[in-house]
């Protein structure tokens, strides 16, 4: 071998003779040979540095993993060889390998035992246990491997091809026939060998049994001597976890539903006389953990029993399983309530399934299992309530500031409680409600004080959650509002309970805005401080981002406009709220040009950015126009146009002030409607000077609103704007960008879907004289654009949009009294896009979006029918045999084109490309 490469294994080798070592590793994993040079070095032990044994066993894998079927029958044997030599080695080993050598060995052992047990090593057992005994190097590679066979046969959370899961039925079933008997007897012979000897290798033997008992015979294992033997290891400290963990298993293990009751009745009685059901004497909670597990698969076992024998309609044997699962609940209780939530979490499900139980129970059944529990001295119900609500409580280290993986477990075991508290809900509501009304009484208890911010948090997440209660309780709004407005809300110590409170205020304005008018001007009064546009040369942090004060505008809105005050007053109100940013605007937009530091800049832009969306959420208490007039506040959003339309034309900090701008007008055609108009063009010509990809992306939709809401009344407007807009388009995508520029091809790509979404809408409105009025020159390039985005651009959403645009353009102007020219244009551009872009290799018809397009395009093909008539199927008839289009193809086509029904034509669509291949 390679002595140097081999020096590359070492960790702390230099890169070149990593390099090497890898290098290495690759040329003898190709070789056909190769590996042979590594089964030699193993089989005669000629390295004992850790690093190469485990290349040399890598590279073995490597062969039986992708090569076994090509070697020869003495290539093979070679292989079968090499790894018993190695296993009789470590026979007489006084210090056993690394776990990672001996990890690697198992791993190599199974897949050679899975290509091998069903034909060529039947014995494969029997050779490893008759070489290995009971020597403690030996059985140690033995249970590895088994667990390595498992991971590879057994393990349902390992997916394999529906060849590798026959293959391993078979190797199973041939298992079950051949050697489970003996590889039983050798798991028993290895725990009482070792049980007070070696723990190691007696807890790996019982996650051996714990593996295969899901599919072996049970009584193999569920009998006197193996059992008595598992329960001894209860007793023993270094075991018992692991022991806790095979019963679990093996109660776990699919049966008939009377054997599975006695099964489990068995234990539990072996483990009551045992004094393990005794927990209040135990210590070891990571013991007391994983006997909760096992409690809790008894429990549900013996549940699921009783679900079955009751459906079976067996009244003797369904009750006494009934009082089965009843004999488990007390103890299910004392470990529910258990400090450690660990162990209470492991009991969770067995609870989950009682209570189901208890539902399914007739009221006379369920009075009986409604007993009186010595544990908790109450009924059980009761008790189980009371467990689950002291177990919700947050403990004293929980970190409410900075939560990490503890406190993400707790939340996670709080869902799993709530989970309980909701099916006790279902089970006894009544008893769930007089539990809540004996602790608290929400609203009037006080709790809203409480110094804990969780619990603050809670107070008002509760108030907001069932804000109908104040619907028919309106009394208790008052001091609920109080709660948001003071220092219990708004303007708490704690930023993150600021934050949340000012979305919970927005909610519950928006819910019960109606009962608030005698306090909308002293809740205005005092939140004014709070809507303060924060000014970022004043160097004081704000009680709320601008995050939360957008809540609080829009909060203010609403008071405002669904109050019942006259027009004149809320007029002044909404003008008291919007005045202050107007004024701060104004001030900071003039300071912006003059400011040199990019940063503060930035800074600057961002504060007028806030103070335009401010005022953009105070209308959204608006529905439209006539809310705004009714309102008298016109006049006010009107002059707010006026003072941040200006920031179109700053020289600085475009993006977010035009993008800010264009929120904002957006918002003011619904609530002003025609009074927007007059500042439209203005307001276009400036966003349409020095244009990124994403400003227009962000401007198109804008003009489409207009468009579409306005049509007609805008038509000049958009006659005059359409071409400075699409050579604007046309210019931002002819720009060149680095050839792996995701995020600039992903821009451009936005870009001309929001263009040919601009298209799609002026011919939707109705307004072709929009592009018809453009002259020849300049709508044949647009046409030429849309033909292009059909066919040429492997974009299904672009390429849907187009088709709907050709169709509606051959609708508007494919007739007699047309467009001059554009029956040419069909003919020449639109037919040819109707089976050029299908035929594209990029047109996928499994992607939903193709399937669409394909749609759009047929209808797009019977437009032009529907227009053109004959003539049409005249063209299809000379232009298809250009296409190689068969004669019989190109008539079937052309008789499918002229039924009434589409639907015949689009199923036809579907299978034209492979009838044309």
């Amino acid at each position: 071998m390679d002595e140097q490469a081999l020096m590359g294994l070492n960790p702390n080798a230099d890169a070149c003779y990593r390099q090497r070592a890898l290098a290495y590793f690759e040329q003898l994993k190709e070789s056909l040979d190769g590996w042979e040079v590594c089964a030699e070095a193993l089989a005669k032990g000629f390295y004992s540095d850790d690093h190469v044994k485990f290349f040399c066993f890598q590279v073995l894998e490597h062969q039986i993993k992708f090569r076994h079927g090509s070697l020869t029958a003495a290539q093979q044997q070679l292989i079968r060889e090499t790894l018993m030599k190695w296993l009789q080695a470590q026979l007489m080993n006084v210090h056993p390998e690394k776990p990672f050598i001996r990890n690697k060995v198992a791993q190599v052992l199974a897949l050679t035992f899975v290509m091998e047990f069903l034909t060529l090593w039947p014995k494969f057992f029997f050779d490893i246990l008759n070489l290995v005994g009971l020597n403690s190097n030996g059985v140690d590679i033995y249970l590895r491997t088994l667990m390595a066979i498992d991971a590879e046969v057994v393990d349902r959370d390992i997916l394999h091809s529906p060849e590798e899961t026959r293959r391993n039925i078979l190797i199973k079933d041939a298992m079950r026939e051949q050697c489970i008997p003996a590889l039983v007897e050798s798991w028993f012979q290895i725990l009482q060998t070792y049980q007070h000897t070696h723990s190691e290798l007696t807890c790996q033997c019982l996650e051996v049994v714990g593996a295969y008992v899901s599919w072996i015979d049970l009584n193999l294992i569920a009998n006197d001597r193996f059992v008595n033997l598992l329960l001894s290891h209860m007793s023993i400290e270094e075991l018992r976890e692991e022991a806790c963990d095979c019963l679990f298993e093996i109660v776990n293990k699919g049966m008939e539903p009377v054997d599975k009751t006695k099964l489990v009745e068995t234990l539990c009685q072996v483990l009551q006389s045992a004094g393990f059901f005794s927990i209040e004497q135990e210590e070891d909670v990571d013991f007391l953990a994983k006997f909760s597990r096992l409690v809790n698969g008894m429990g549900q076992s013996l549940v699921l029993s009783w679900t079955k024998l009751s459906k079976m309609a067996d009244v003797k044997v369904s009750a006494e399983t009934l009082r089965a699962v009843e004999g488990k609940v007390p103890l299910m209780l004392q470990l529910l309530i258990h400090e450690d939530d660990d162990i209470s979490a492991n009991i969770v499900g067995f609870c989950y399934d009682y209570l189901l139980v208890l539902k399914q129970l007739s009221v006379s059944s369920r009075k009986q299992t409604w007993r009186y529990c010595s544990i908790t001295g109450s009924y059980l119900t009761s008790a189980i309530m009371l467990a689950v609500m002291n177990k919700l409580k947050y403990d004293d280290e929980y970190n409410f500031e900075n939560e990490g993986e503890d406190e993400a477990m707790f939340v996670e075991y709080r869902k799993q409680l709530k989970m309980l508290l909701d099916r006790l809900a279902q089970v006894s509501p009544e008893l769930l409600l007089e539990a809540v009304h004996r602790v608290f009484n929400l609203v009037s208890c006080g709790v809203s004080e409480y110094q804990h911010s969780s619990v603050t948090l809670e107070f008002f997440e509760t108030v907001v959650r069932y804000d109908k209660f104040f619907l028919v309780e309106p009394q208790h709004i008052p001091s609920v509002l109080m709660a948001f407005l003071d220092h219990r809300g708004l303007r708490h110590s704690s930023p993150k309970v600021r934050s949340r409170v000012a979305y919970l205020f927005s909610r519950f304005i928006k819910t019960l805005h109606k009962y608030m008018n005698a306090f909308i001007e002293d809740i205005l009064r005092r939140i004014q401080d709070l809507l303060e546009l924060a000014p970022p040369e004043n160097g004081f942090p704000a009680l709320l981002s601008s995050d939360d004060q957008l809540f609080v505008f829009e909060a203010a809105g609403v008071l405002i406009v669904n109050g019942e005050s006259p027009a004149e007053r809320k007029q002044a109100l909404m003008r008291n709220l919007l005045a202050p940013l107007m004024e701060a605007f104004h001030m900071l937009l003039a300071k912006l040009p003059q400011e040199a530091d990019e940063e503060r800049q930035a800074v600057l832009a961002d504060c007028l950015s806030h103070a335009v969306g401010f005022a953009s959420r105070t209308s959204k208490a608006f529905s439209n126009k006539q809310t705004v007039k009714q309102c008298g506040c016109s006049e006010v959003y009107l002059d707010c146009l006026q003072t941040f339309l200006p920031a179109l034309s700053c020289p600085v900090q475009r993006g977010p002030l035009r993008s800010a701008v264009r929120s904002f007008l957006h918002r003011m055609i619904i609530c002003l409607e025609e009074e927007v108009l007059p500042f439209i063009p203005a307001a276009s010509q400036h966003m349409l000077k020095d244009c990124e990809p994403r400003d227009l992306q962000e401007f198109i939709p804008l003009i489409s609103q207009i468009t579409a809401k306005f049509k007609n009344q805008v038509s000049p407007f958009l006659q005059e704007i359409f071409m400075p807009l699409v050579m604007a388009i046309f210019e931002v995508l002819s720009r060149p960008a680095e050839e792996n520029d995701q995020t600039a091809a992903l821009e451009k790509q936005m870009l001309r879907r929001s263009y040919f979404s601009f298209v799609q809408t002026i011919a939707s409105s109705g307004m072709n004289e929009v592009m018809a009025s453009q002259g020849a020159e300049n709508i044949e390039r647009v046409l030429f654009t849309i033909i292009q985005g059909a066919v040429d651009f492997p974009d299904p959403v672009a390429q849907k949009t187009c088709f709907i645009i050709l169709s509606r353009l051959v609708e508007l102007w494919g007739g007699k009294d047309g467009l001059v020219g554009f029956p040419d244009f069909i003919y020449k551009h639109i037919v040819p896009a109707c089976f050029m872009a299908p035929l594209k290799p990029t047109f996928d018809l499994s992607d939903a979006q193709t399937v669409l397009t394909l749609s759009e395009c047929t209808l797009t093909l019977h437009m032009i029918h529907l227009k053109r008539g004959l003539e049409c199927i005249r063209f299809l008839q000379e232009y298809l045999p250009s296409l190689q289009v068969s004669p019989e193809i190109t008539q079937e086509l052309c008789q499918v084109l002229q039924q009434p029904d589409v639907k015949v034509l689009k199923n036809y669509m579907k299978v034209f490309q492979e009838l044309y291949d």
